[in-house]
């Protein structure tokens, strides 16, 4: 038996709050660890006490070992919760802690070893009869050898880090003349994400279903399963939607997946909270096949206890500290998850910083946030901002719960996927439970918000009652501009002022009449907010919208501009869609590009994302690999020349 009275979170935002309220039920000390951008942040104050790790950069604060074990010494803290993510598969925090003598809540060495290696865990699973997906381990091969190998296999193939998990650096490629730049591609940011550029090629199912199933293990050599999860809704490799259990499975596949991932975990002796991860084939649904195992608490481990009752924190408490498994209770109901992301849909999730002006969560529902209203989203963590969790009696009822929790989800000051996951959770393939991973893909692109004559006469309420009383941030703005936003805030007392959205759009300007009602009623059932810039950002059931005011001369502009015959031609800035780091530049100054080509990634949010080339013509690169680049700005400019393929139209 294992005694310690205080435990650290080596983790940040929701999962952080979510850890720390376990740790307080269960009578411990809790103490969280932050970076300087996380100084303000929720679980910094909800926990017992906090101890700075480092500057914003993960790899200086959360993922760096020395750090957390210091403050865990400073702290007095007896163990370590790593959460998910950042170090809780990490085999130098697990050693660090048993060279420390302190208790690390998650499985033995050897177990992350092993599981932490997408190769070495296929070859372990493998040889106790649990299926695997065709492939190869391409370390040690050239990219010519790869490329033998892989038409031996054959197309289409993913091609992952074997190191890491989460969907990161994942490719996938259709054929040969794709595969190098895949390679390419997935080095990088395995390198970056898990130093170590280690690839694993495997066959593509062309429609598979992602199931889960929850083990847990015990130092008494016990090993269960508690349950599956569906966590098909994907986009990018990352999940969107989790469910419990799944959305249907042939009789007898759910005990055989179950059998499977206890033999898997007990192959490694396996200790603590795990996930072993399975694909089905949508269209064989009674074969499955091995993927990766996850030695650690799952983003979407809600679900699992919304149906089972259990709180899997406080049995990951209880196995560390030397506790036997108790019984494995029934599953009861259905339980989905939403991850709600800082992300735009309309904008192809890219993802969205900023201060949260406002953050109303539903009532009635679980929810596990990382943000309340004041934060700040920064670009340097993951996107997801909270999870909505929705438990019914029955897989509909569930569904039909998220969605009208989603619908009562207000978060303005930062663009959201709320809106999205209304429409995916009423989707009629989800509803009927026809998944696979390539769904959501068919439902791309994501149309723009519409902008009701509701919102627009919330947003005129807004900007009167800031003009009334402005905040000390837009009496800033204000005093360093002549006219503009405050002009138009002064305006907004008349009825007829206008709004462009962010993308370009001049909104109704008499919105108030198609309205309905009063319109101080009307606003009053809307949530809106004012930004720093003068902006007003507008919710109504999840759909959200950001305004800007435009004043006379913005209007007599836009006027003549929609009198005018339509332009095709495209400006030669490639602008940076998203603030974040410069990891590759594609093309070398002075070269002929055509239209598409990407010319530069960048990488934020744990996420990269090209920018392409406006037209075709000669290039001028003006970033490097490290770079930091704001939103907007201009990483290249491309001038079109008389040669240039699609040069016509183009300046």
């Amino acid at each position: 038996m294992t005694v310690f009275d205080t435990v650290l979170i080596a983790n940040r935002g929701e999962i952080a709050r979510r850890i720390i309220r376990t740790v307080r039920a269960q009578g411990l000390r809790s103490v969280a660890v932050y970076s300087d951008a996380d100084a303000a942040a929720p679980h910094v104050r909800e926990a017992d006490a906090a101890v700075r790790i480092g500057p914003a950069p993960a790899s200086e604060s959360y993922l760096d070992v020395d750090a957390v074990i210091r403050a865990a010494r400073e702290s007095g803290a007896q163990a370590i919760h790593p959460g998910y993510g950042f170090l809780s598969e990490s085999v130098d925090l697990a050693n660090a802690c048993t060279d420390a003598g302190i208790v690390f809540i998650g499985p033995s060495v050897e177990a992350l070893q092993i599981m932490g290696d997408k190769v070495a865990a296929r070859e372990q699973v493998a040889a106790r009869g649990v299926p695997v997906v065709p492939g190869f381990d391409a370390t040690g091969l050239s990219d010519d050898q790869i490329a033998v190998r892989a038409t031996q296999v054959g197309y289409p193939l993913l091609v992952k880090p074997s190191a890491g998990g989460g969907g990161k650096g994942m490719e996938i490629v259709t054929d040969d003349a794709h595969l190098e730049a895949a390679l390419a591609s997935a080095r990088r940011v395995a390198k970056a994400a898990f130093s170590d550029d280690a690839l694993l090629l495997e066959r593509l199912i062309a429609r598979p279903r992602h199931i889960e199933v929850q083990v847990f293990g015990d130092a008494q050599g016990t090993v269960v399963a508690l349950g599956e999860r569906e966590c098909t809704l994907q986009r990018r490799h990352q999940k969107v939607i989790e469910e419990a259990p799944s959305a249907g499975l042939p009789d007898g596949v759910r005990e055989r997946l179950f059998e499977a991932a206890v033999r898997a975990a007990e192959s490694v002796d396996y200790v603590g909270a795990g996930t072993v991860e399975f694909l089905v084939d949508a269209d064989a649904p009674d074969e499955f096949f091995f993927i990766e195992m996850n030695t650690r608490l799952q983003v979407e481990h809600p679900v699992t206890e919304a149906v089972t009752g259990l709180d899997l924190v406080a049995l990951q408490l209880a196995v560390a500290a030397g506790d036997a498994l108790p019984a494995v209770p029934p599953v009861t109901g259905h339980a989905v998850e939403a991850r709600v992301y800082a992300e735009s849909p309309e904008g192809g999730f890219l993802p969205s910083t900023g201060r949260v002006l406002r953050f109303d969560a539903p009532a009635g529902v679980r929810v596990d946030a990382a943000i309340e209203t004041g934060s700040e989203v920064t670009g340097f963590y993951d996107p997801m901002i909270a999870k909505i969790i929705a438990h019914g009696h029955d897989r509909r009822a569930a569904l039909a719960q998220l969605d009208e929790a989603l619908s009562r989800t207000v978060i303005l000051g930062v663009e959201t996927n709320v809106d999205f996951l209304r429409s995916l959770v009423t989707n009629e393939r989800v509803v009927a439970g026809d998944l696979d991973t390539g769904l959501i893909e068919t439902l791309l692109p994501i149309a723009r918000t519409i902008v009701s004559a509701r919102m627009i006469a919330s947003a005129r309420i807004a900007l009167r009652d800031e003009t009334a009383a402005p905040s000390a941030s837009l009496v800033a703005q204000s005093n360093s501009r002549a006219g503009g936003v405050w002009s138009a805030l002064v305006d907004a007392r008349a009825r007829e002022v206008a709004f462009e959205t962010d993308d370009g759009v001049v909104v109704d300007e008499h919105a108030d009449a198609e309205a309905g009602g009063d319109a101080e009623s009307v606003a009053a059932s809307i949530s809106a907010a004012v930004d720093a810039d003068g902006a007003v950002w507008v919710s109504e059931q999840g759909r959200v919208a950001r305004l800007s005011p435009l004043d006379r001369r913005a209007r007599m502009k836009h006027r003549l501009a929609a009198q005018q015959p339509a332009s095709a031609k495209t400006t030669p800035e490639a602008r940076a869609p998203m603030p974040g780091n410069v990891v590759a530049v594609h093309v070398e100054d002075g070269v002929t590009v055509e239209a598409g080509q990407p010319l530069v990634s960048i990488e934020a949010m744990k996420m990269e994302h090209p920018v392409l080339a406006p037209h075709g013509g000669r290039v001028h690169v003006l970033v490097a690999v490290g770079d930091q680049a704001r939103r907007g700005q201009a990483v290249a400019t491309v001038i079109a020349t008389a040669d240039s393929p699609d040069s016509e139209g183009a300046s």
